[in-house]
């Protein structure tokens, strides 16, 4: 069963995780300059921003692996320089890339990690059965991690953040170096997260990760926020009000159907095909305008077997505002 936080004054809250004035500085560089960032219930929020942005910057003043120079950053409500058991009591982390001595199997590992981690002696087994099962590793609980991929090793990584049962995930680019298998393996592992009411904040520079996974997206640049909102209010903020979203079906499709849709939907501005069995609509609107989009596409017997925002209209976004930033 997943925990509740009870917060600063006693009552049941959201998870959270907030940045005020948040700025460290190297000499005279600066590598985060006052950020403010408020991000509050169970959700996935995408980092997005390009190599040296100031992303595992965040992160590593989050996790009080380093010190802000100015600001704070409030897990929960607490800070987390000046009270960081009680800030990180409930956050599970995975930053840059950890190592597993070669010569442990995931028990013995995991077993060494909730140790640490003050997991009651009575939990252990159980508690590592069930991260073990969450990241799909039960048949290599007991090889030894030397023989494993990078992705096998990445996966043994989560479960080491899952074992105190965190309500809150901050993930440094958890797929970067993965082959294409070990990548898609991690991805379903993080969406699988987002169904137990956690919050993950999750640092990228995959566009097309974050527009799979993610529900809102955060873009920082040159240490400073650019933007931060849910993926379709930002898609649309910079094109115009005009949303984009990528539609699947489960058969080939007939070449009149872009006119079908683009002329008879009302809010579609326009419908092109991607390849057979997949099309990128145009349309103007908010929520209530995808929601009627999807019942029509539904109620043409298409044959509707996905729909999600283009990836390619986060990377028109993203384009934009690290160009202006130059």
């Amino acid at each position: 069963m997943t925990r509740e936080f009870v917060g600063e004054r006693g009552r049941l809250n959201e998870p959270s995780i907030q940045a005020v004035g948040l700025t460290k500085r190297y000499g005279s560089f600066t590598a985060l300059d006052s950020l403010n960032l408020n991000v509050e219930g169970s959700k996935c929020v995408g980092f997005l921003g390009p190599n040296g942005a100031g992303k595992t910057t965040t992160l590593k003043l989050f996790t009080d692996l380093i010190r802000a120079s100015s600001g704070e950053a409030l897990v929960n409500g607490v800070n987390v320089h000046t009270r960081k058991k009680k800030a990180l009591e409930s956050v599970g982390t995975l930053i840059e890339t950890p190592e597993i001595y070669p010569s442990l199997t995931p028990r013995e590992a995991l077993s060494m990690v909730a140790e640490t981690r003050g997991v009651p002696a009575a939990e252990r087994k159980k508690r590592i059965e069930d991260v073990v099962t969450e990241v799909r590793m039960d048949e290599w609980v007991d090889k030894r991690v030397g023989k494993f991929s990078k992705g096998m090793k990445q996966r043994i990584n989560i479960a080491a953040a899952l074992l105190s049962d965190p309500r809150i995930f901050l993930l440094d680019e958890p797929s970067t170096g993965l082959d294409p298998r070990g990548m898609s393996e991690v991805r379903d592992i993080v969406k699988s997260l987002k169904g137990k009411q956690r919050l993950i904040f999750m640092s990228s520079h995959l566009l097309s990760e974050v527009t799979d996974i993610c529900d809102e997206v955060a873009m920082i640049d040159h240490g400073k926020l650019l933007v931060y909102d849910t993926l379709s209010n930002v898609t649309s903020r910079f094109s115009g009000g005009e949303n984009i979203v990528e539609v699947g079906f489960l058969r080939p499709l007939d070449g009149g159907v872009n006119g079908r849709i683009a002329s008879g939907v009302p809010g579609v501005t326009s419908a092109e095909r991607v390849d057979d069995r997949t099309l990128r609509i145009r349309f103007n609107g908010g929520a209530s305008t995808q929601e009627r989009l999807l019942s029509n596409l539904v109620g043409m017997n298409l044959g509707v077997i996905s729909y999600k925002p283009a990836s390619s209209a986060l990377e028109d976004v993203y384009l934009s505002l690290i160009k202006d930033t130059k």
